[in-house]
C-alpha cells in the first residue's frame, strides 16, 4: 500500500549536502517525491511509496549525511499528493 510522509528537519540541515543525499537515499528506497531548503533553515520533504520504505527513510532524515547534525524530524499532514516517478531536488 502506497502512503505518504512529509518531513521538516531541523538543525544544520542546509550547506552540508543533506538535499541530495536525502534524495540518493530516497531513490535508493524507491520512493517519488520532492526535498527542499526553507528560508528559516529547514529542510522540508515529501516522500511517497511503501510503508516500510518511508519508515526507513524517516530514520535516515533523523540522521542526515555525516556533515549534518539533525535536532529534529517532524512529521506534519501532506496537502498535495505527490506526482512524478522520481525523488527531486527543489531549488
Amino acid at each position: 500500500m502506497e502512503k505518504t510522509l512529509r518531513l521538516l528537519v531541523s538543525g544544520r540541515v542546509q550547506r552540508v549536502g543533506y538535499r541530495e543525499a536525502c534524495r540518493k537515499e530516497a531513490e535508493r528506497l524507491g520512493l517519488k517525491g520532492w526535498v527542499c531548503n526553507l528560508a528559516d533553515g529547514r529542510v522540508e520533504l515529501q516522500a511517497c511509496g511503501e510503508v516500510e520504505s518511508l519508515k526507513k527513510l524517516f530514520e535516515w532524515c533523523q540522521r542526515g549525511p555525516w556533515l549534518a547534525s539533525v535536532t529534529e524530524v517532524r512529521e506534519t499532514e501532506s496537502e498535495t499528493p505527490c506526482t512524478g516517478e522520481v525523488f527531486s531536488v527543489l531549488r
